[in-house]
């Protein structure tokens, strides 16, 4: 409340207070087998605040031996706060560098055949999925998949096109030769 404090329209915080206490007070209406006006009745007490006393809701359990257990709801006021807000902007310094990933797309190349056009990125959902059991020999595609150990792969719209096809091309075999 303390946030929401600084708001010129608090008084909209009374029906989020109002379905709080019934929320508590239900569950208690239903255990004593009683209502809420009841529940609420029985349990109603005045707490005190900065602000002076406030009305609100206190259960306590008493046990031998021991103090009693204390519950309290309310005793919050809903008042604006205008005049005492100080609200400063920090500028955030980010420590960490770019992503792999993200120096990766920057590149604008293809990892593949080595093309700067129409670059998309292809992705696979887990690196398991490149381990197909009964395949005599891995494409080129999941090899490099497998040995930069990532999900994503940056290609050319073509790449792209011959991996989901399952045909090589021979710009990769260029590649691969390199």
């Amino acid at each position: 409340m303390q946030y929401y404090a600084l708001a010129q329209n608090l008084y909209t915080a009374n029906k989020l207070r109002w379905i709080m206490k019934t929320s508590l007070l239900k569950p208690l209406a239903m255990k004593h087998k009683s209502t809420v006006t009841k529940m609420a009745k029985k349990y109603a007490a005045i707490i005190q605040t900065e602000h002076g006393t406030m009305n609100g809701i206190r259960v306590e359990v008493h046990r031998e031996g021991k103090k009693p257990l204390k519950a309290e709801f309310g005793g919050i006021p809903l008042r604006t706060k205008l005049r005492v807000a100080n609200i400063t902007d920090k500028v955030l310094k980010l420590k960490f560098g770019r992503s792999e990933l993200i120096q990766r797309l920057l590149a604008e190349q293809c990892e593949l055949c080595g093309s700067y056009e129409n670059i998309e990125v292809h992705h696979i959902r887990k690196l398991s999925d490149l381990k197909v059991a009964g395949q005599k020999e891995k494409p080129l595609w999941k090899k490099r998949m497998s040995a930069i150990r990532r999900k994503t792969l940056i290609v050319c719209k073509a790449c792209h096109n011959a991996i989901h096809n399952g045909q090589p091309r021979a710009e990769w075999t260029k590649q691969l030769e390199k």
